[in-house]
């Protein structure tokens, strides 16, 4: 059973909100970017159905990158801005299966545990968000997570910094991280922390919107 930090909030919390609102057109306007917690808590409920509706395919590219470099099936894997659990879903549809997550969105994490894949699921601190023990996993995966709207392009250096030699960070750039340069800077400071890239594909995010990503594996050296 997922061992699920005190105080997060249950499925019917009222915070849910209207299963009618849209969100996607709000995530990347200046009012979502200075309160994005709010807009992710408000979104959980119906978060999966939105993004069913447009063919959300990056988790599951994601997950298969893992499963392409030959990856271990009982690495142990962090699921880095779980959300409501659609990476760890389709990193066990992948055959991985020690995956714990975090986030900080109490509503999105009670509906990842309510899924009953993940081994341990804690609510970040939203003042120190990227907070993981050194060394306690294999790989780190930010899917969706890191991209305008949503986490820094600093988070890239951090989630390398928190790898042994050898455990894997793996990650996507929606079409507003490819075309920010922060972001792009980012990605090409990896290699002087130490991470190699060693799988990079460019292809569909939200079907439905016309939007693409690309997802990437980097391995610490």
């Amino acid at each position: 059973m997922p061992r699920l930090e005190p105080g997060i909030a249950t499925r019917n919390s009222p915070e849910r909100g209207a299963m009618s609102k849209k969100f996607l057109p709000e995530v990347y306007t200046e009012e979502a970017r200075r309160d994005i917690h709010g807009l992710y808590q408000a979104w959980a409920g119906s978060y999966e159905a939105e993004l069913a509706e447009n063919e959300y395919k990056t988790p599951g590219r994601v997950a298969a990158a893992l499963k392409a470099t030959d990856t271990p099936h009982d690495a142990r894997i962090l699921d880095y801005g779980c959300g409501t659990g659609l990476g760890g879903e389709a990193l066990v549809a992948e055959g991985f299966t020690l995956i714990d997550g975090t986030d900080i969105s109490a509503n999105m994490l009670a509906e990842a545990e309510a899924k009953q894949i993940y081994g341990r699921l804690w609510l970040a601190d939203r003042e120190a968000p990227v907070a993981i023990p050194p060394a306690e996993y294999a790989v780190i995966a930010a899917i969706g997570v890191i991209s305008p709207g949503a986490a820094p392009a600093s988070y890239l250096q951090v989630l390398s910094a928190a790898l042994e030699p050898g455990g894997r960070l793996t990650f996507s750039y929606n079409d507003h991280a490819l075309a920010a340069e922060e972001y792009m800077d980012a990605l090409a400071d990896l290699p002087s922390y130490g991470a190699k890239m060693i799988f990079e594909e460019f292809g569909e995010h939200l079907v439905g919107l016309g939007s693409k990503s690309s997802v990437y594996v980097f391995e610490k050296a």
